[in-house]
């Protein structure tokens, strides 16, 4: 029972370095005026972790899963690029696609703050990030206890399980982490933002409620998109550039990737 008691004290011992490490970031948050700068600096690093995922540097241009970086750039940005376009340009390289991409975020986090003022979005910016915190981390120490219920079982394979729990949450937790810059980004960047009109006197928010401040439909939801002039349901000719993951302008219901996008793409090959 000693070393039972030994060992679970010692499991206890990585939690509670990790959950040092996160209170010490949480206090910092919370006693930071503008936290604008690690917004961005979060913003740059979940940006450059997919670029370098889906464009290697070291990696030539026909290996590139630039479908796949688009994708994922609308999923967190709600910006529909043509990353494709660019990667068939003429010698681009992998950081030329990183500075276009970050140009056109900024650009639109720019708008966002043009709209709604410098110091209403410090405030929603800080909310969130401390939100977003909170929420990762209860998730987080869910994780560690299912992880710890079940660790001992390392040992059959002749592996010590309290080392085997140090690394796997070790693991999580930079996992964790993560997820937390692309939750705060995401979140951010999908803002949906009303009328000036409407704002005024409102407090700053994120739910749907007065506050007209709320954040876009989930990734994985297919969007209406905007129409163009002389757009015509039955003329994909006049659809313009739709993305792979909007709702398909032909009003099935599917995503264009599902409908008319595969119809595309067999006629191209």
């Amino acid at each position: 029972n000693f070393e039972i008691r030994k060992n679970l004290l010692k499991y206890d011992d990585v939690t509670n370095e990790q959950r040092k490490l996160i209170f010490e970031q949480r206090i910092e948050f919370m006693r930071t005026a503008d936290v604008a700068p690690i917004i961005k600096d979060m913003r740059y690093d979940v940006v450059e972790k997919l670029v370098s995922k889906h464009m290697p540097e070291r990696a030539y241009p026909e290996q590139w899963a630039v479908r796949d970086l688009e994708d994922e750039i609308e999923e967190v940005t709600g910006l529909a690029l043509p990353i494709e376009d660019w990667a068939a340009e003429e010698g681009i390289a992998h950081e030329e696609v990183l500075e276009r991409i970050m140009g056109e975020v900024d650009k639109l986090y720019g708008q966002k703050a043009a709209v709604l003022g410098s110091e209403r979005l410090r405030t929603i910016e800080k909310q969130v990030l401390l939100s977003v915190v909170d929420t990762r981390w209860r998730e987080h120490l869910s994780q560690l206890d299912h992880l710890r219920s079940v660790i001992h079982l390392r040992g059959y394979a002749q592996r010590d399980p309290l080392n085997e729990y140090k690394n796997e949450a070790f693991t999580l937790f930079e996992r964790m982490l993560l997820e937390l810059r692309s939750t705060v980004t995401r979140m951010l960047l999908r803002l949906q933002i009303g009328a000036p009109e409407e704002q005024q006197g409102a407090p700053p928010q994120l739910a749907r409620p007065p506050g007209q401040v709320v954040e876009m439909p989930q990734a994985g939801a297919a969007s209406e998109p905007q129409r163009p002039a002389g757009f015509n349901r039955d003329d994909p000719a006049t659809w313009g550039r739709v993305s792979r993951n909007a709702a398909c302008p032909c009003g099935s219901g599917k995503r264009f990737k599902h409908c008319h996008g595969q119809v595309g793409q067999a006629q191209a090959s």
